[in-house]
């Protein structure tokens, strides 16, 4: 059972404080390590702060020896009930620069709170002079940490914003991209044989919606299976493979809503028009995140589209 705060002894709140201090830098120095290839500028920033939470648990140690003796007993911050629990970092990989900023806030909001609410239940002059001083040095943790942009210089904040941007398009531009493609281009044959072969727009609905659906789940299990991230960067496979598979299923999806439509010629217009925005999109989307020129972009999709939208009709009318 968590004890209550109140209930606690001065020497067990110095035991937890000495706790709390080393679990903090140990979670700054997670931080610093799994930022450092990336964002090398806040990374160094959290190495900082945990060398001043080193510091802070030094000081705290002594002061223990010198009112308690060498004996500290192993109080957690899971052991006294009110602190918010955390998530461990290494569970976080890879990490965002976003989640450790926030994580680091909340940290030291929490860590300053305890240093004011521990002052008020000891009575040793030094040990409340000490508590008191790092209840300051946490505030300007805290300001540091809500911060941590603002104390990037611009050059740094530069580069770590290109890297965001070249994890943005590796996690979620890359995988989404490849199911739009995917949707858009492969269910096109499909698609459209069915719509020449059995003239009835419902038929072509169904089967475009069976193709579209189809191949989202194949596409969302072949990406979330293809890596764990781990090494190359490119994310958590779950959300890799939610994307792929989504985006996937919309670029059938698309073309074959017009099929809805009962008139089959009024609902092959339609579907070709949509055909015809998703492909510019694509172009659109490699020429913006994948720095493609966009003639280049668009002569790659709208060729691989037309091909296999010949296909489809030639097979259907066939």
């Amino acid at each position: 059972m968590a004890r209550k705060f109140k209930d606690l002894s001065e020497r067990e709140i110095l035991a937890l404080a000495i706790g709390l201090e080393e679990e903090d830098g140990r979670v700054y120095a997670d931080f610093a390590d799994g930022l450092r290839e990336t964002y090398p500028a806040t990374a160094k920033l959290f190495e900082d702060m945990r060398e001043e939470e080193s510091a802070h648990r030094a000081a705290l140690i002594a002061t223990y020896r010198a009112r308690f003796g060498e004996h500290i007993p192993l109080i957690r911050r899971q052991d006294v009930k009110g602190f918010v629990q955390r998530r461990p970092p290494w569970l976080m990989r890879p990490l965002k620069i976003a989640d450790a900023r926030k994580q680091a806030g909340v940290m030291e909001l929490e860590t300053r709170r305890f240093y004011q609410k521990a002052m008020t239940q000891v009575t040793d002059a030094g040990i409340r002079k000490l508590l008191g001083d790092l209840e300051e040095a946490e505030r300007k943790h805290q300001m540091t940490a809500e911060a941590l942009q603002e104390n990037i210089p611009l050059d740094a904040q530069k580069s770590e914003e290109d890297a965001q941007r070249r994890l943005f398009v590796l996690q979620i531009i890359q995988p989404g991209l490849a199911g739009l493609m995917d949707g858009s281009v492969s269910t096109l044959a499909p698609v459209f044989a069915a719509a020449f072969a059995t003239r009835s727009s419902k038929d072509a609905f169904l089967v475009g919606l069976a193709a579209s659906i189809g191949a989202g789940i194949s596409m969302a299990f072949a990406e979330a299976l293809s890596d764990d991230g781990s090494l190359t960067g490119r994310g958590r496979p779950v959300l890799r493979g939610a994307v792929t598979g989504l985006m996937t299923a919309a670029g059938g999806i698309g073309h074959t809503l017009p099929f809805l439509l009962p008139n089959f010629h009024v609902a092959f217009i339609a579907a070709v028009i949509v055909v015809a925005v998703e492909l510019g999109v694509i172009a659109w989307v490699r020429n913006k995140y994948m720095d493609t020129p966009l003639l280049s972009a668009a002569f790659q999709v709208v060729v691989g589209g037309v091909l296999v939208f010949i296909a489809g009709i030639a097979i259907g009318s066939s």
